[in-house]
């Protein structure tokens, strides 16, 4: 088996880990709502089910959802990815996001915070614990409910990911996921034998 074998240098620690996934998080604390985005995120726990969004306390939102104790994860499309850059680098102290960028929201389901209908996942979060990390606070939540497009159910219910055409985030640009190279436990699933018929 031939793979690249890489010479290397060393550098000292820095955020590398890529791709990453550029979602639009939503928050409100009742009176004022919100939509900004965050790439510092991920799943810690299966079941319960637990994620994560690192946020700079600086950030006009961070406030929103300390109040709160809630947020959604709406994750992006390749259509959404100028929604997400923007929401990203303006503020919802002196503009509305959701009418500058024309996003179409309604209520969650179990959190008092707005879901993003051009989004096809919502992923509705609710404060478990904040850990100050210097720069960022992770805010540790409980996935309490998904919001998933019908248009993304297979005729079994399955959901298929692959046809949402979502976004990545990769070293301060956005690309389109690429080609499918495999699924989970591939490479020691069996191989399928094809039937065989007998000529007679």
């Amino acid at each position: 088996m031939s793979r690249t074998v890489y010479t290397k240098e060393h550098w000292k620690g820095s955020v590398i880990t890529s791709p990453l996934p550029p979602t639009l998080v939503t928050c409100s604390d009742g009176e004022r709502s919100n939509v900004f985005t965050v790439a510092w995120t991920g799943i810690l726990n299966t079941q319960p089910p637990v994620t994560y969004i690192s946020v700079r306390p600086e950030r006009y939102s961070y406030g929103l959802i300390r109040s709160s104790g809630e947020f959604v994860i709406n994750l992006t499309t390749e259509e959404l990815v100028r929604a997400a850059d923007y929401c990203g680098v303006k503020s919802g102290r002196n503009t509305d996001k959701f009418k500058d960028m024309d996003l179409h929201t309604e209520s969650a389901e179990k959190v008092n915070v707005p879901i993003i209908c051009e989004c096809p996942v919502n992923i509705e979060c609710r404060v478990r614990e904040i850990v100050p990390l210097g720069t960022h606070d992770m805010f540790i939540a409980d996935i309490v409910g998904l919001d998933v497009a019908k248009e993304l159910l297979n005729e079994k219910g399955r959901l298929c990911l692959d046809r949402a055409h979502l976004a990545a985030y990769a070293h301060g640009e956005y690309f389109a996921l690429g080609r499918k190279l495999g699924s989970f436990g591939y490479s020691v699933r069996k191989k399928k034998k094809k039937n065989q018929h007998r000529k007679g």
